[in-house]
């Protein structure tokens, strides 16, 4: 797979595949859609999405999702419509089982990751909490406008780190139960595109080294903000499993 950052002028005389992306950040929507791509070996030219606000250029933009476009179709912004494009547009390797009882479960928690109060929405409410209430998470200028842009309430934001934990825990009651069977993934003993989901979020949580993740390091202290909760949640297996996603099937150093 290859991609190359182009001026949305450009992108639009092409002909293609062509994905909005947010600059800057390790957006894990966007991370993963890349990933998606690399392992099917789909070629695309990458538009990076910044703000007009220079400070919020590497932070805001993780709160928005990529967008795909190929050829003269209608955009796909959509987690699952840009999965659903990339197995129609290379079938093999499938991301997505063959068996409907395990695709309806790899849907399933894919949702309980990528979806609107999932995994990653909920975790940035709880960002954007800790920054509102000087507990780390977002310094509040973004805390603030992330608030106001994504209907944060205080209730919300209090409710955050109890489903935030939920969810992790979700997630490794599969990991382990897999690995009772001798595999290392979510779903059978092959990758699908909730291993993709899965290690991608879990860098909201547990950030990969500078080495691999270039991210501003005030991003970086964000994404470090763990209460007592959330970080007995983050079981080992969960960046054990990221590690081996990266190590197998997804590309280093990542390309902001």
């Amino acid at each position: 797979m290859t991609f190359e950052y182009v001026s949305v002028e450009d992108a639009i005389k092409r002909d293609g595949l062509r994905m909005v992306v947010v600059g800057g950040v390790p957006s894990p929507w966007g991370e993963a859609a890349k990933g998606i791509l690399h392992i099917k070996k789909i070629d695309w030219a990458a538009v990076r999405l910044v703000y007009d606000s220079d400070a919020l250029n590497e932070w805001a933009g993780q709160q928005t999702g990529p967008v795909a476009i190929y050829e003269n179709e209608p955009p796909r912004s959509g987690w699952s419509e840009i999965l659903l494009l990339a197995e129609r547009l290379a079938p093999a390797p499938a991301l997505i089982p063959a068996d409907p009882a395990d695709r309806a479960h790899m849907f399933g928690l894919a949702h309980e990751i990528c979806a609107e109060g999932g995994l990653g929405w909920t975790r940035r409410l709880q960002l954007i909490h800790n920054g509102l209430n000087d507990a780390g998470g977002f310094p509040q200028p973004v805390a603030q406008y992330l608030a106001n842009k994504y209907g944060y309430s205080p209730a919300a934001g209090a409710a955050a780190g109890q489903r935030v934990v939920e969810l992790l825990n979700l997630l490794t009651a599969r990991l382990k139960t897999q690995q009772t069977t001798g595999s290392e993934f979510y779903i059978g003993n092959s990758v699908t595109a909730l291993d993709v989901y899965s290690a991608t979020f879990t860098t909201m949580f547990a950030p990969l080294p500078p080495e691999h993740c270039d991210m501003h390091p005030k991003t970086r202290d964000a994404f470090n903000t763990l209460d007592a909760e959330t970080r007995a949640a983050v079981d080992p297996i969960l960046p054990a499993h990221r590690d081996m996603m990266y190590a197998k099937f997804l590309a280093l150093p990542l390309s902001l």
